[in-house]
């Protein structure tokens, strides 16, 4: 049982306690970010005079070794440690000897480890941009390949209007957008360096705080010691856009799963994202999607855990927020699969576009339409909306749609209707006469697939 303390207690600690004390079986993963903070407050440790220059050159040897030793498998990060950061100080130690023990002067495990989690949280949220980004990609290609195909659009899972794919796409297209946005908000507000806040109330060596925040890429040094060491508001929101991430592909990920039922039919999964039954031999499950929509809840379990565990915390520092590492670990790594296979599984979809058109010709999605073109021929819509039940009510009990109703059997609900209305109620009229921003009409939906791909390019 290896640590960096113990100089005050008289008997060693526990072997079970030791245990469930450590965190290294987890912050391990943490040794990339501990050796690149390390470096450079041995670097500015030299520039204020606290180490001399051959300390430092051999403090930063030593470190990059450590770490080029772990990544290429020449060395293991031994257990035996309490955590990362007593693994790397006594490794260092062994290597060059007495400058090893200078390099945690001026510095705590509370701000070390808080500035470890912070550079690592930023390079996971670069990270699970790009993959948002590469999802949207796909997005952008399917929908751009089906700007003319008609489907209905649903409220209360009921057939409502007509729309095109690429309409219904698109508005993923813009949740995800926003979701980045939240990834890039996180990133600005964790732009501070905790590095120098020591234990919680600084050190009295003179240190350059600010001139470590800036070579380690923040925009400043933390305005308050004890919040330096104390916050993690970082991890909660970047939980929060993860938890908000997951909930958008779940949502898509349910209408994939429907979209592929023999009810629907309007699309089929890739044989390689999906599955089979082992006594059914007909089976072709959508189990990536599925997992998916199951794996949010785990995200969202993390994002509860951290609240619940920061929620009555005194300040400063507490052996409590070590419980912030597992969930967010895992939350990360769920989603950047989540968000990596989902893209994949719908790269590989294929769209029955014939079905698709089909289901939006039933349904009556064009009630709304025939209602509009009353009140174009001068009918108040009120009045209108009333004549299009009445209509709507007559197809249901001769098991007829609107459209195939005769010119006299319309007529008989309303003198106003002319020839006219065949076209007026048409898939492709319903679809292209809405314009509006926002709207599916082809016009529109090219000006909002220009404006994606010019999103995309300078993104």
């Amino acid at each position: 049982m290896a640590t960096l303390w113990g100089g005050r207690f008289e008997k060693n600690t526990d072997e079970a306690v030791f245990a469930f004390n450590a965190s290294i079986s987890f912050d391990k993963r943490l040794l990339r970010a501990d050796i690149g903070g390390s470096k450079v407050h041995a670097e500015m440790l030299a520039r204020q005079g606290i180490l001399t220059e051959e300390e430092e050159a051999r403090i930063q040897q030593g470190l990059d070794a450590i770490l080029s030793d772990v990544e290429e498998g020449r060395l293991e990060v031994s257990e035996t440690f309490e955590d990362v950061h007593s693994f790397v100080e006594s490794e260092l130690t062994d290597r060059i000897g007495e400058p090893g023990k200078k390099l945690h002067t001026g510095r705590s495990r509370n701000d070390q480890v808080a500035l470890d989690m912070k550079l690592f949280t930023r390079q996971e949220a670069i990270e699970l941009d790009a993959c948002v980004k590469a999802l949207m990609q796909v997005i952008q290609q399917i929908s751009e390949a089906h700007i003319d195909t008609i489907m209905p659009g649903f409220t209360h899972l009921q057939k409502a209007q007509p729309i095109t794919l690429a309409h219904h796409l698109n508005a993923y297209f813009e949740m995800f957008k926003r979701d980045r946005t939240r990834l890039r908000d996180l990133l600005s507000h964790m732009d501070t360096s905790p590095l120098g806040s020591g234990a919680l109330a600084g050190t009295t060596y003179p240190l350059d705080r600010e001139w470590t925040a800036k070579a380690l890429g923040f925009a400043a040094a933390t305005a308050n010691s004890i919040d330096g060491v104390s916050d993690r508001d970082y991890l909660i929101e970047l939980l929060s856009a993860l938890s908000i991430i997951m909930m958008h592909l779940s949502r898509f990920c349910e209408e994939m799963i429907l979209w592929n039922t023999d009810e629907y039919r309007f699309i089929e999964l890739d044989d390689a994202f999906s599955t089979g039954s082992s006594i059914m031999p007909q089976k072709k499950n959508p189990d990536i999607a599925e997992l998916v929509r199951g794996k949010t809840g785990r995200v969202y379990g993390a994002l509860v855990s951290m609240l619940v565990t920061m929620k009555g915390l005194p300040l400063a520092y507490n052996k409590d927020m070590q419980e912030d590492k597992e969930p967010v670990f895992d939350a990360i790594d769920t989603t950047k699969a989540c968000l990596t296979l989902f893209a994949a599984m719908l790269a590989s979809t294929k769209f029955n576009t014939e079905r698709m058109r089909a289901s939006a010709s039933g349904g009556f999605t064009n009630a709304t339409d025939l209602a509009d073109y009353l009140v174009g021929k001068g009918v108040p819509f009120r009045d209108a909306h009333g004549i299009v039940g009445q209509v709507v009510l007559s197809c249901i009990e001769r098991k007829k749609s609107i459209e195939e109703l005769s010119l006299s059997e319309l007529r008989a609900f309303s003198e106003v209707i002319d020839e006219d209305v065949y076209d007026a109620i048409s898939l492709e009229t319903c679809v292209n006469r809405r314009e509006t921003t926002g709207a599916p009409g082809k016009t529109a939906m090219e000006r909002a697939l220009e404006e994606n791909r010019r999103y995309l390019e300078k993104d």
